[in-house]
């Protein structure tokens, strides 16, 4: 048991990294203008909505219902464990605002801290699909374990290129950039070893933490993202870029269903 643990986390260890894949793909182009700024935010919002239903979501309610709950306990579950990943955001908007006025911790400038809180979405949300990876090892499927593992990674290379994207926007370096992309990712292997040591005792928690991150994520891109998108208008829609960030995503996630 303790070597099928150990695959888990290094299988998760290998899908986090591939936001650094991503990461390098932006690095390698410097950063974006204006319009492509704008685009580039579109694309991050796209691939963070498509995320938030098809890895998120949905795998949280299909896996209780299998764990026995009603359709309407299934739904119902899923919408409070958003509410609270939404309610943790938008507390944790507040406080960072109140940093920011005192000059501590936390950037000042608007466009800054909105992308400050999308990197923390996207790092949020990797640590539930860590535990998936490192779940679907504990289930005794070495075969699921590892098409988990590519699905997941595959899905982490556009994650990567939008938080590249969005701090090159903002004067970061091509090296920064990738090595942040990839830091957001190698939080996977903490949500992974914390799975499987919760694998025997209570699989519940998967689910609420799966919807939780998809709320914190639905959150950031509704309340920062998109409203940053339309006041830059005068540089182009990015409406394009988030219909292509979420096709994108959805074909990921039906292709490696």
């Amino acid at each position: 048991m303790l070597e099928v643990a150990l695959t888990g986390i290094a299988a998760s260890s290998l899908a986090g990294a591939m936001t650094g894949l991503g990461g390098l793909l932006v690095a390698v182009s410097g950063a974006p203008d204006a319009r492509r700024q704008n685009l580039l935010v579109g694309f991050a919002a796209g691939v963070m909505i498509a995320a938030a239903f098809g890895s998120l979501i949905l795998p949280a309610f299909v896996q209780l219902r299998e764990g026995g709950a009603s359709l309407i306990a299934a739904g119902a579950s899923v919408l409070v464990a958003l509410w609270l990943g939404a309610a943790v955001m938008a507390r944790l908007g507040v406080w960072s605002h109140g940093l920011a006025a005192q000059g501590r911790y936390w950037p000042a400038a608007p466009d800054e801290r909105r992308i400050a809180l999308f990197v923390l979405a996207i790092t949020l949300h990797n640590l539930p699909e860590g535990m998936a990876v490192g779940l679907s090892f504990m289930g005794g499927d070495p075969q699921l374990g590892w098409a988990t593992m590519l699905a997941i990674g595959l899905q982490n290379i556009p994650e990567g290129m939008a938080v590249a994207a969005l701090l090159a926007s903002i004067g970061w370096s091509r090296a920064r950039c990738a090595a942040a992309a990839l830091a957001t990712g190698l939080i996977e292997p903490i949500g992974a070893a914390f799975g499987v040591a919760i694998a025997s005792a209570s699989a519940a928690i998967l689910p609420w933490a799966l919807g939780i991150a998809a709320g914190a994520m639905l959150f950031v891109v509704a309340a920062e993202i998109i409203p940053h998108t339309r006041r830059q208008m005068a540089h182009g829609s990015a409406n394009p870029a988030l219909m292509a960030g979420l096709a994108l995503m959805l074909a990921l996630d039906l292709t490696l269903s």
